[in-house]
């Protein structure tokens, strides 16, 4: 086991634009989009599609987007990310870092400026933060940060922190943040997750014939759910409404964040907001666990058009519960998972 002087974290995110100009935008949507793991089509069709046609078509619309979220301080995802890193360093005499899986910091930085610090370190701890398991996100980052390790050859050895989703620390700490907002009157709460493509379901079924093929599939026990994101997020989802103690047909799932016109899984959040209120459910609480920063897809697409949409459909009030961000109980957990992987060593 390396001392602790030897050792470092780095915390992944998803990452953000360096600011809402629309070239920035356009340069970050580009190294999104074209992750092979965000849209799984071969290069030069992905190309043409996100270069030729998404991102012209995109690239202004979202930088008035970010600039309708936009902090003072900067990007919010990054500004929390670095709030999240100062309070997990006031709890650890460890070293820790940011870096992100698209844009700056990247993780080459990360891992120098924890040489810099020590010159001799062992290993390197990362989180990527993200709690549930997919290819577009857990798995794009940890493969990305494992690459760049590798192709500078660094001396220190990295160990990645699996996905956390079920994991009672995390299932607490999202709970409690939550409880806060349970005590206003409500009808529902939904669990809006952000989204992917059945078929990165079907890619990740390790067994070939269970996951959207199985009666109930996401609760018949199966090795297919150690990569299955809708599987781990309705986990989540049971986990925290059971804490909780949320009766059944006050909560429910859906999923957010849909591009293109193929079969996502579903249901899809913008048809669950436009009919809760023809349900009789007006007073509505909405979680976004697939985040733990909040970020555009919280700030605007939920707090702002999620909003919309449901207040226009017969909807009375609507409450955005705030991502974990800086929540004590998920500083703690972080600082937990970490320790224990360096435990382990």
């Amino acid at each position: 086991m390396a001392a602790k002087s030897d050792v470092g974290i780095v915390l992944m995110n998803l990452g953000s634009p360096d600011s809402t100009a629309v070239p920035d935008v356009k340069r970050y949507l580009i190294e999104f989009l074209m992750d092979k793991r965000v849209i799984d089509y071969p290069w030069l069709f992905r190309k043409i599609l996100i270069e030729g046609i998404i991102v012209p078509r995109r690239a202004a619309k979202s930088a008035e987007a970010y600039s309708s979220i936009w902090w003072k301080e900067g990007s919010p995802l990054i500004v929390l990310t670095k709030q999240l890193q100062m309070a997990v360093q006031n709890d650890m005499e460890i070293p820790v870092q940011v870096a992100m899986r698209y844009g700056n910091p990247s993780p080459e930085e990360a891992y120098n400026n924890l040489l810099k610090e020590n010159p001799n370190l062992k290993e390197v701890v990362l989180l990527p933060l993200y709690p549930h398991y997919a290819m577009s996100s857990y798995e794009t980052a940890a493969i990305y940060a494992e690459e760049v390790y590798k192709k500078k050859k660094y001396k220190f050895k990295l160990s990645i922190i699996p996905p956390f989703y079920d994991e009672p620390e995390y299932i607490n700490a999202l709970a409690e943040s939550m409880r806060p907002y349970l005590q206003q009157d409500y009808d529902y709460v939904l669990f809006s997750y952000h989204g992917v493509p059945e078929r990165h379901i079907f890619k990740g079924d390790t067994t070939g014939a269970h996951c959207l093929k199985v009666n109930d599939c996401c609760h018949v026990a199966s090795p297919a759910h150690k990569f299955c994101y809708r599987h781990q997020v309705t986990i989540t989802a049971e986990l925290v409404a059971q804490q909780l103690k949320l009766p059944r047909e006050k909560w429910g799932i859906s999923f957010q964040s849909r591009l293109g016109r193929e079969e996502w899984i579903k249901p899809y959040t913008a048809g669950v907001l436009e009919t809760l209120p023809s349900e009789g459910k007006k007073k509505l609480l909405v979680v976004c666990p697939a985040f733990v920063s909040d970020c555009l897809e919280t700030l605007e697409e939920i707090a702002v058009e999620g909003k919309h949409t449901f207040i226009s459909n017969g909807g009375e009030s609507f409450t955005m519960i705030p991502c974990l961000n800086i929540h004590p109980l998920w500083v703690k957990a972080i600082v937990k998972y970490c320790q224990q992987i360096i435990a382990e060593q």
